[in-house]
């Protein structure tokens, strides 16, 4: 389980399930268990603090790589 945090200001965004050993590139809205600091702005994700971590594709969302953090395991 990862825990997805802003790269800016060090926000929890959110505790998604990653399954495989690649890069957080995609992030299924099915495995994602919690959503802390994560509001949808215009088709975009968006921490509090107003940076852009993700833009919304239906069924997953595409994550900006260098706007977030991360801590956990991989499954």
């Amino acid at each position: 389980m990862l825990t997805i945090k802003c790269a800016r200001c060090k926000n929890k965004l959110i505790k998604y399930l990653k399954i495989g050993k690649g890069k957080v590139l995609r992030c299924h809205k099915s495995r994602i268990s919690n959503w802390y600091e994560l509001e949808e702005v215009n088709g975009n994700y968006c921490c509090s603090c107003g940076n852009i971590i993700g833009i919304n594709k239906g069924k997953f969302i595409k994550m900006n790589r260098h706007e977030f953090t991360y801590t956990g395991t991989k499954e």
